[in-house]
């Protein structure tokens, strides 16, 4: 009898800790949602929107800005590096060393 009570037992504290958990998460949940519908909440919702739309665009600009400087950092380099093999007679890897014709 001794492991059928304590089943028993174990039961009834699950479908009694079950019911009073589903009753708080509806009571967190209905909290939660008037919160959200809080006039105040709202406007500090929408400010941060605002504030996250601006920071995004300024970074944006930054990225596009330092990605232009790199890109033309990295096409003088390899000029440098072509110049620098043609003025001492090496072709570039990969090249023959002539010019192709012209269509």
């Amino acid at each position: 009898m001794g492991k059928l009570g304590f089943l028993a037992g174990a039961g009834v504290g699950y479908v009694l800790g079950a019911r009073a958990g589903r009753e708080r998460y509806e009571q967190i949940k209905h909290l939660t949602q008037r919160a959200w519908h809080n006039p105040r909440v709202q406007r500090q919702a929408a400010h941060a929107q605002a504030v996250v739309a601006e920071k995004a665009s300024q970074a944006q600009n930054v990225v596009s800005e330092k990605a232009t400087h790199a890109a033309s950092y990295v096409q003088e380099a390899v000029k440098e590096q072509v110049h620098g093999m043609a003025g001492h007679g090496e072709t570039a890897p990969g090249s023959s060393g002539t010019t192709p014709p012209r269509p």
